[in-house]
């Protein structure tokens, strides 16, 4: 009985080898050639998102930023006018990267290209 080498991807030690040569994990159902390099090596690192502001700087959880343009808010006669500085932001994923709390709005969604960091 051979042993066959882990999974690289689950680390599964019921891994087998399929008709055409391959290694399978039956449990992640990662597919690689034995004689490949490690997936580990071959994978690009994790990427880390850096959100930046319109004018260049990186941006983060708890940072204040100043708004930059007028922005329209539906349901509000007003909207959001150009400086008014909004206070402990938090970076999300998405359209619209800044989650924050406007004085006077509420809670909303901004995009970091109409703010810049105070």
């Amino acid at each position: 009985m051979s042993t066959l080498p882990p999974c690289p991807k689950c680390t599964s030690e019921y891994t087998y080898q399929d008709p055409s040569g391959l290694l399978v994990c039956p449990e992640c159902a990662h597919e690689w050639s034995p004689t490949a390099a490690p997936a580990e090596a071959s994978e690009p690192a994790e990427e880390t998102r850096v959100i930046r502001d319109a004018v260049g700087n990186v941006l983060h959880d708890g940072d204040s930023v100043t708004v930059i343009k007028d922005l329209p808010v539906k349901g509000s006669p007003t909207g959001i006018k150009a400086g008014t500085k909004v206070k402990n932001i938090r970076l999300v994923e998405g359209d619209h990267d800044i989650d924050c709390k406007v004085e006077g709005i509420g809670a909303m969604g901004l995009k970091s290209k109409f703010v810049k960091k105070a």
